[in-house]
């Protein structure tokens, strides 16, 4: 089954957030999910420690560099699915979990900074392509975006797409109930009612499926 690698050389981007709302929302969806934790802050590890993990899902702790490679292999077997939380930074362990990805997903708040710095994970992926000689495939998703788009979010996506970058829709939007997985743990279907909890499940669904026809299509 696939590998899901979610990377931004930038810290706060949403990795950890992306990657919960991924896992738990494919859980649900029936998938066998195994989750990675390769960022030093933990984030996934404490999600899952502040209640009992979703059914369907695991979470390993402390991946490192020496060990990504082999641990992405021996859980990337027939119904499950691998998800990757990486660190905020462009590092050996980043690009070695990319290259045995499916299907990398850049995290991106819509602003220049954040643009600027998460096309860096871009670029590392075009590296891993011109290494292994093979196309990885990658798209970015928008986070903490507003119900209103500003013109500077839609500069950024226009610019993106224009250069050929695949952009999941819909992005993530800034919701209380996805901060709050770290508050609670859980999903979204369990933990207690934070501001619009059915938008906040129909957003994580829609772009879990939307992650999911990806890798569809890619196999």
């Amino acid at each position: 089954m696939p590998t899901v690698v979610i990377a931004s050389p930038k810290g706060g981007a949403g990795k950890s957030t992306a990657a919960i709302l991924l896992g738990t929302e494919l859980a649900h969806a029936g998938a066998s999910v195994v989750m990675l934790d390769c960022d030093p802050n933990h984030s996934l590890t404490l999600w899952a420690d502040r209640a009992p993990l979703p059914d369907r899902i695991k979470v390993l702790s402390n991946v490192t560099e020496s060990d990504i490679v082999r641990t992405i292999k021996q859980h990337d077997t027939d119904g499950q699915i691998v998800v990757v939380d990486l660190e905020g930074v462009a590092s050996r362990l980043v690009s070695r979990a990319i290259s045995q990805a499916d299907l990398v997903i850049t995290p991106m708040r819509a602003t220049t900074l954040d643009a600027t710095i998460g096309v860096r994970a871009l670029q590392l992926i075009a590296e891993e392509e011109e290494a292994l000689d093979r196309k990885i495939p990658h798209a970015v998703v928008f986070t903490m975006t507003k119900a209103i788009r500003s013109k500077q979010h839609s500069g950024i996506a226009e610019s993106l797409a224009a250069q050929g970058v695949d952009l999941i829709n819909p992005p993530l939007m800034e919701r209380a109930a996805f901060s709050a997985l770290f508050e609670f743990g859980g999903n979204l279907r369990n933990m207690p009612a934070q501001g619009n909890m059915d938008g906040a499940i129909e957003n994580a669904a829609l772009f879990a499926q939307a992650v999911y026809k990806r890798l569809a299509e890619g196999g």
